[in-house]
């Protein structure tokens, strides 16, 4: 099934995905941004990757679709621990151009409603960069918690930077949709769950 937000949908990732992946990893501003290894990714190794990937239940990667531009990022759930109920989010937009309009925040809030009221997680974990302030404020918009910083914790681009690390709890993200009102003029909006505990 596609999982419907406000302005995006995220869908399956599918072969013919793989070129836009292929094009994120290759590109140098985005790279920047992400932990991990700093390498070129050929077609034929991002195919490779794809196929060794697919259908793997404890890592969830999703295409972010928009109306108007199709294809334009990748939101992810990994490493999902069932037993404790908790998973690691990601995002990457592919181009400058579809930041800064409220499709990652809409894909962010997408995820999160996903993971909580579908698959029943209880915590979602990411981290970025300490000076990723586009990360930091969209994760902050949407309810997260910097829980601290690792320091000098990932070597890039010649030197060691530290990586900030957050999370949100679902029942933070029923206070937050509580009070903001995010789904509430979708037709699929569903009840938010009292978690106060009164």
């Amino acid at each position: 099934m596609n999982i419907a937000g406000k302005r995006v949908t995220l869908r399956a990732m599918e072969k013919a995905d793989c070129e836009m992946s292929r094009e994120m990893f290759n590109d140098p501003e985005i790279e920047n941004l992400v932990v991990g290894w700093a390498l070129p990714v050929s077609s034929y190794a991002q195919e490779r990757w794809f196929e060794a990937h697919y259908g793997d239940s404890l890592n969830l990667r999703f295409v972010i679709e928009t109306p108007e531009d199709g294809a334009v990022g990748i939101i992810t759930l990994t490493d999902i621990d069932w037993k404790n109920r908790r998973a690691v989010h990601g995002i990457k937009l592919a181009k400058k151009e579809h930041r800064s309009k409220g499709t990652g925040t809409d894909a962010l809030m997408t995820i999160m409603r996903y993971a909580f009221d579908e698959l029943g997680l209880n915590r979602l974990d990411s981290s970025w960069f300490e000076d990723n302030e586009p990360s930091k404020r969209m994760h902050t918009k949407c309810g997260w918690h910097v829980e601290g910083v690792r320091r000098q914790y990932v070597f890039k681009g010649g030197k060691f930077r530290d990586l900030t690390v957050a999370g949100i709890l679902a029942s933070e993200y029923y206070d937050l949709i509580r009070k903001n009102h995010y789904w509430d003029d979708t037709a699929d909006s569903k009840k938010v769950p009292d978690n106060s505990g009164g």
